[in-house]
Order: structure tokens, then C-alpha cells, then sequence
């Protein structure tokens, strides 16, 4: 496998990460295990059953969880510390034939994608949530449960397209985060009177 297309895998599997890790698991690991891909470096160990099974089940769950807005706000907070580091674990992986600078490279670019799109899922989750209608809800779960699957199968064919993808999502990340952070910064000068 080409070096874009490692690329590719490593930065979409890590970006999925952090919006339904076990969606793009299983997708993947099954994907592979019909022999429709040929995974990157050490992510092969997608294609094991126990692991396409283990993923299954939490997707299952999740899909459940996700439907029930505080039980979908605690789930999103308790895996911060989950898909986080299987999206650093995941892009590192793709790279796992290459020199352990760019693998660990991968680990901290892979984590900070992951972070980025939890993070940009868990903040737009939240206020739904909070809304009381429960529709909104369920809409943006269903949504992000097609585009987690949709995308790892984009990805599995056509990685360099979900380069593209991630990297639009980064820099509208950048953009918003500057806008929030100016906003906020501008709350608490202090006023002239």
C-alpha cells in the first residue's frame, strides 16, 4: 500500500474515532475480513472476529445510549478518554511498517484529529440534548451512525478522498475554534466606560 493511501487510512480511521469508534471498527475489521480491503501496517487486526464482535456489541450499545440524551451526554464524557487514544492507536497503526518517528508522528497527529472531531461531536451532542424535543436527538445520531459507516467504507476504497475530507473538517475546526476563542476573550475585557 502506498504511502497516501496509509495516510488516508490513518487520519479518516482516526477522525471516525472520535465521532463512532465502534462503527468504523467493525466496518473495517469486516470489510477485511471479506477480503473487500487490504487494511494498512497493523490494522489488519481489525479483520479477528473477537475484535469485529467486541466492536459490534459496544456499537450496539452505543447505538442504544445514543437515543437517550443524559445517558448520550455521560457516554460522550467517559469516552473522551476512549477515542481519543483509539484514534491515536488507530493512525499510528496504519503506519506500523514505517520508521518509528512517523509512526509516533502518526500517534500525536492521529490523537489530536480524534480529539478534534470528539470533541466537535460531543459539543454539538450537547446542546442537543438539551433541547426538549427528542428528535434532534436521535436525527444527529442516526446521521453521525451513516456517516461513521459510510465514511469507513469511503475510506476502505478511496482513502485519499477521506484526506480531503478530514482536512476540510480541520481547518472549519481551526476557523471556528479562533472565532470562539476571540468571542470569549472579548467577554472579558474590560469595558470603557
Amino acid at each position: 500500500m502506498d504511502w497516501l493511501n496509509t495516510l488516508g487510512f490513518a487520519m479518516g480511521s482516526a477522525w471516525l474515532s472520535g465521532i463512532k469508534l465502534y462503527a468504523a471498527v467493525a466496518t473495517l475489521g469486516l470489510l477485511h475480513r471479506y477480503k473487500l480491503v487490504q487494511l494498512p501496517g497493523d490494522l489488519n487486526i481489525l479483520g479477528e472476529w473477537w475484535i469485529i464482535g467486541l466492536a459490534s456489541f459496544l456499537f450496539l450499545i452505543e447505538f442504544i445510549a445514543d437515543k437517550i440524551p443524559v445517558v448520550d451526554s455521560m457516554w460522550d464524557a467517559v469516552h473522551t478518554f476512549i477515542r481519543v487514544p483509539a484514534g491515536a492507536i488507530l493512525a499510528a497503526s496504519a503506519f506500523a511498517h514505517f520508521d518509528p518517528l512517523v509512526r509516533f508522528a502518526a500517534l500525536l497527529i492521529g490523537g489530536s484529529i480524534a480529539l478534534g472531531s470528539h470533541g466537535a461531536k460531543a459539543s454539538l451532542r450537547v446542546t442537543a440534548n438539551t433541547s426538549p424535543e427528542p428528535f434532534s436527538n436521535i436525527f444527529l445520531s442516526v446521521t453521525e451512525e451513516v456517516v461513521s459507516i459510510g465514511s469507513a467504507i469511503l475510506m476502505a476504497f478511496h482513502p485519499a478522498v477521506l484526506i480531503g475530507i478530514v482536512t476540510v473538517f480541520l481547518i472549519a475546526a481551526f476557523w471556528l475554534a479562533h472565532r470562539i476563542w476571540r468571542a470569549l476573550t472579548g467577554l472579558f475585557r474590560p469595558r470603557e466606560l
